[in-house]
C-alpha cells in the first residue's frame, strides 16, 4: 500500500487563487488568517495524518471495533492516536475561543479535516460527529448547558453523537417513537427508546460521550413538528463538573458493516431502567430545527469525506501504476515492458480520478467559505447572500462529492486490476469505505429532494439562476483566451443544460410533482457537474494568469492544473447534455410501469 500523501499544493492553490486570503481576512476574527499562519498548520496536520493516522487505517479495517456486554473496544492503536490528537489541540481547531477553541474559520479547517478523513476515515468520524454536536449546542443550548458541555467537547476529552434514526423510522423522522417524560424528582427528562446507526455511540477513546437525542414529549403533536432535542450524557455530570453515575443508556450491539470497520456503529438503548436522564435543548417540539443545523454541517463534512477518500484512492492507484510493469507501449509493441501508467486507458482512469477529486475539493472549499461569510461577515446583506449560496451548495457537495468518490474508488480498484480485488493492497478498503458516504446524513436521493424542494422551488429558482449566471461569466472569461476557449465551450454547454433543467423543473413541478421528483437526482448530478466545472474553469483562469506572469516556482503544478481542467472539460463536463435529457424526457419511462410490472 502507498503511504498517505496530503495534496498540500492543491489545497494552497484553492485557498489562495479561488478564495483569496484577503477575502478570508476581511471576516470577523480572521484578520491574522494569512499564509504565514495557515501553511504551518497544514504542514503539521499533514505530518500527523501521515505518521499517526494513516498507519492505523488498514490495520483498523482488518481488526475492527469489538463489542461485548455493552462495552466497545476500539481498534488497536486508535485510543492512543486519539489521545495524541486531543493533546495536540486538533479537536479545538475550528471551535469558538469562548469555549476553548482556536477560532479557525471553516474554509481553513476544511483542508485539515480532509486530511484526517483521507488518512483514516474510520478514525476521522469520531471528531467529525463531535464537531457537529458542538455546533448544535453553540446554536441552540442555554448558556448553562454550553458551560457544562462545550469546553470538554471542544477539547475532545468528551465526544459527541447525534441520535436520530430508529428501527421503524429510517430517514422518516416523523415516525420517531422515542419518548421523554418529566423526571419525578425534577432533575430533567427521562428518555426511553432505541436508536440505530449511531456512529461512535459507544467506545473507549474518551471519558464521556454526549448524545444529542431526538424524542417526543408527552404532549407532542404527531409528525416532525412534535420532535424535541435532548442532551443525554453517558455519565451524569456533577454540579462541580466532575463525572457522576452511569446514565441509563447502553450499547446493545455494533453493526457488521461493508466498510469503516474501525468506526463502531452502535444500536443504543435508552431507558432500560428509570430512563436516561437528559436536558431539553432549545424550545419544546423544535428539536428537528436544531438537529438540522447540526446535520447541515455534517452533510458538508461527509461531502469533504468524499473528497478525501477520492484523493486517497487516486494516490494509491497512481503509485501502483507508476511501479507496476505490464505489457509494452502501444506505440512500440515489441519494446520492453513498461509501467502501466504508460497505457492510455490507465491514464484515462487516473485522470478521471484526479479531475473529479480536484473539482470536488474546489467546490467544497468554496462552500466552506460561503458558510464562513454567512457567519462572520460584518455586513448583514452579505451574510444573507452567502447563506443562500451555502444552502444551495451543500447538497451539491454532499451528493456530488460522495458519488464522485464512489466512482473514483471503483476506478482505483480497476487500475490495480486483479490485485485491486485483493484486500491486502488496500484499494478495496477505499471502495468499501466510500460506499457509505452516499447514504449516511441523507442519501443522494434525499440530497436531491432537498435541492429541488428546499432550494430550487423555495425562491422560484432565484439562487440557482444566480449561480448559473456566475458560471456563464466564467465561461465568457475562458472563451476570451484562445488556450482556454475549449474549456469555456464545454462549460458553456453545461451551463446551458443547467439553465434548461432549472426552467423545466420550475415549469413542471406544480403540474406534475412526480415527474419532477423522477428527475431530482439527475438534476443534482447536473448541478454538481456544472458547479465543479465552474470551479475548474476558475482554476484554469488563475493558473493561466500566473503562468503568463512568469517567474512562478509552482509552474509545474500550474501546467498540471491546466491539463486537469482540460480533461475535466472534455471527459466529465461532456456528460451534461445527457443528464439534461434524463431530466426533461426521462420521467415518462421512470413512471410508466405499474408497481406489479417491476417483477415481470
Amino acid at each position: 500500500m502507498s503511504d498517505f500523501v496530503a495534496p498540500l499544493a492543491d489545497m494552497r492553490f484553492i485557498l489562495d487563487a479561488l478564495i483569496g486570503f484577503e477575502a478570508i481576512a476581511a471576516l470577523d476574527g480572521c484578520a491574522e488568517m494569512g499564509r504565514d499562519l495557515v501553511d504551518p498548520i497544514l504542514e503539521e496536520a499533514a505530518k500527523f495524518a501521515a505518521h499517526r493516522l494513516a498507519p492505523l487505517n488498514h490495520a483498523g479495517d482488518r481488526a475492527g471495533a469489538r463489542a461485548a456486554d455493552g462495552v466497545v473496544r476500539s481498534a488497536p492503536g486508535f485510543a492512543a492516536a486519539y489521545a495524541d490528537f486531543v493533546a495536540a489541540g486538533w479537536n479545538a481547531l475550528a471551535a469558538d475561543p469562548a469555549h476553548g477553541g482556536q477560532g479557525l474559520p471553516g474554509v481553513l479547517a476544511a483542508p485539515v479535516e480532509e486530511m484526517w478523513q483521507g488518512a483514516n476515515l474510520a478514525f476521522g468520524l469520531c471528531p467529525l460527529l463531535t464537531r457537529g454536536a458542538v455546533h448544535a449546542l453553540e446554536l441552540c443550548a442555554s448558556a448553562a448547558q454550553q458551560a457544562r458541555y462545550l469546553p470538554k467537547l471542544v477539547q475532545g476529552s468528551w465526544t459527541g453523537t447525534m441520535n436520530l434514526t430508529e428501527p421503524q423510522a429510517g430517514s422518516d423522522l416523523a415516525a420517531i417513537r422515542a419518548r421523554a417524560e418529566p423526571d419525578p424528582g425534577g432533575a430533567g427528562w427521562r428518555i426511553r427508546g432505541t436508536k440505530i446507526f449511531i456512529t461512535y455511540g459507544e467506545h473507549d477513546m474518551a471519558e464521556n460521550i454526549v448524545h444529542l437525542v431526538l424524542a417526543r414529549l408527552p404532549d407532542a403533536p404527531e409528525g416532525v413538528k412534535g420532535i424535541s432535542l435532548f442532551v443525554v450524557p453517558k455519565f451524569l455530570i456533577n454540579p462541580d463538573g466532575s463525572l457522576g453515575a452511569r446514565n441509563d443508556l447502553r450499547c446493545v450491539s455494533i453493526e457488521h458493516k461493508l466498510g469503516i470497520h474501525a468506526s463502531p456503529t452502535a444500536v443504543m438503548a435508552f431507558g432500560d431502567g428509570p430512563g436516561a436522564l437528559g436536558e431539553l435543548v432549545g424550545a419544546p417540539h423544535r428539536g428537528l430545527e436544531a438537529m438540522f443545523k447540526m446535520m447541515n454541517l455534517a452533510r458538508f463534512a461527509v461531502g469533504l469525506q468524499g473528497v478525501a477518500i477520492g484523493e486517497r484512492a487516486y494516490r494509491q492507484a497512481l503509485a501502483y501504476a507508476e511501479t507496476r510493469l505490464q505489457g509494452s507501449d502501444v506505440a512500440d509493441p515489441r519494446g520492453p515492458r513498461v509501467a502501466i501508467l504508460r497505457h492510455p486507458d490507465v491514464r484515462r482512469m487516473l485522470m478521471t480520478m484526479k479531475a473529479e477529486t480536484e473539482a470536488a475539493r474546489a467546490l467544497a472549499y468554496v462552500a466552506a467559505f460561503q458558510m464562513d461569510v454567512a457567519a462572520r461577515h460584518p455586513d448583514a446583506a452579505m451574510r444573507a447572500q452567502a447563506q443562500s449560496r451555502a444552502d444551495l451548495l451543500i447538497p451539491l457537495v454532499k451528493g456530488g462529492a460522495t458519488e464522485a468518490a464512489l466512482r473514483t474508488a471503483s476506478l482505483g480498484v480497476q487500475v490495480h486490476g486483479g490485485m485491486g480485488f485483493i484486500e491486502e493492497t488496500g484499494a478495496a478498503q477505499h471502495y468499501r469505505d466510500a460506499r457509505i458516504l452516499t447514504i449516511y446524513e441523507g442519501t443522494t436521493g434525499i440530497q436531491a429532494n432537498d435541492l429541488l424542494g428546499r432550494k430550487l422551488l423555495r425562491d422560484d429558482g432565484a439562487a440557482a439562476r444566480a449561480l448559473a449566471g456566475e458560471i456563464a461569466a466564467t465561461e465568457r472569461a475562458l472563451r476570451a483566451i484562445a488556450d482556454l476557449a475549449p474549456i469555456g465551450a464545454a462549460l458553456g454547454r453545461a451551463q446551458a443544460a443547467l439553465e434548461r433543467a432549472i426552467g423545466w423543473m420550475l415549469a413542471t413541478h406544480a403540474a406534475d410533482p412526480r415527474a419532477a421528483a423522477a428527475g431530482a437526482v439527475p438534476l443534482l448530478d447536473l448541478f454538481a457537474l456544472a458547479a465543479t466545472g465552474w470551479q475548474m474553469g476558475r482554476a484554469a483562469l488563475a493558473a493561466h494568469a500566473r503562468l503568463q506572469a512568469g517567474g512562478n516556482a509552482d509552474a509545474p503544478f500550474l501546467r498540471a492544473k491546466l491539463g486537469t481542467a482540460r480533461f475535466h472539460a472534455d471527459h466529465i463536463l461532456s456528460r451534461a447534455d445527457g443528464l439534461a435529457h434524463a431530466i426533461e424526457a426521462g420521467a415518462a419511462a421512470t413512471l410508466a410501469l405499474e408497481e406489479a410490472a417491476f417483477a415481470l
